[in-house]
């Protein structure tokens, strides 16, 4: 019997490496059976003692790019999103993109009144027709070993007390629900805080029939920087100049001419773009790697 190797993962964890969880995590972003089977035997007949968890996907991704470009996005969504930064306000800008997509009216940067300060919350929506109003808080990350923990969760906690705190009168807008939003993880000590304590939490994986992935996977919302035809450069370009989802460029083409592409550059382009918007929605979990 074979045994498999130990490797490292991005939280400086190390833990035996399984193949079927490759597996699991292919066909999460929309790869066959029979090709997440081959990939996964390729790395695994490969693979080193001590190898990272970041060397497994580059490699998972270089061999799913070579299958089809658009399920190899969706598998690099994590990585896509850590590539919206330095800062965090693409990945706002995304978030309420997201928002407007599934209905909600958005606000980003608002100040609200709370009964001792005003605060500055980085997402204020609105779904009249259900008569839903909720802040946000967004904590973006670019390190992927990094989870959200305990302390954010108690500081928003605290924030949002104090809005809930002001009486209705001096309200400046309605608000009944309060959420934690971050690009990676959050600790179990987090977790467990935020569900005793009533505050709501949205992360990659988390939670895991309503995590971040499964709610752009169900609302066609990639961020751009998924589009493996894309140079780093070129993402950035069009970051800074607006362009934030992927279904924006195949809404107005001319968001394009910013990178001086040729014609069949273009057209490669917006055919990964149509084909990442047209797989099947993903299964109720996030990949894994």
């Amino acid at each position: 019997m074979t045994t498999l190797p130990v490797i490292n993962k991005a939280d400086g964890s190390r833990e035996v490496f399984d193949p079927e969880r490759l597996v699991t995590s292919l066909e999460r972003a929309g790869a066959g059976a029979h090709t997440a089977e081959r990939i996964a035997e390729t790395i695994t007949g490969s693979i080193v003692p001590g190898a990272s968890s970041r060397e497994i996907y580059a490699r998972a991704f270089a061999l799913l790019r070579k299958e089809a470009r658009p399920v190899a996005a969706r598998y690099a969504l994590r990585r896509a999103l850590l590539e919206l930064g330095p800062t965090g306000h693409p990945f706002e800008d995304f978030i309420s993109h997201l928002y407007r997509t599934e209905g909600w009216e958005v606000e980003t940067r608002k100040i609200i009144k709370g009964k001792c300060v005003a605060h500055e919350v980085d997402l204020y929506a609105s779904h009249h027709g259900q008569n839903d109003f909720l802040a946000a808080e967004l904590k973006y990350h670019n390190d992927p070993g990094y989870k959200t923990d305990l302390k954010v969760a108690l500081y928003v906690k605290s924030r949002f007390d104090d809005i809930f705190a002001c009486s209705a009168e001096s309200r400046d807008c309605p608000l009944n629900r309060g959420l934690l939003v971050t690009n990676t993880k959050f600790t179990s000590e987090a977790i467990a805080y935020a569900e005793c304590a009533g505050v709501e939490l949205l992360g990659w994986s988390y939670p895991a029939a309503e995590s971040l992935f499964v709610r752009m996977s169900r609302a066609g919302v990639y961020p751009i920087t998924a589009l493996t035809g894309l140079s780093r450069t070129e993402k950035r370009l069009l970051i800074e100049h607006g362009a934030i989802a992927v279904d924006e460029i195949l809404r107005d083409r001319r968001l394009l001419d910013i990178l001086h592409l040729s014609s069949s550059q273009i057209g490669e382009l917006l055919a990964e773009a149509e084909g990442l918007l047209a797989l099947p929605e993903a299964p109720h979990r996030a990949p894994t790697i």
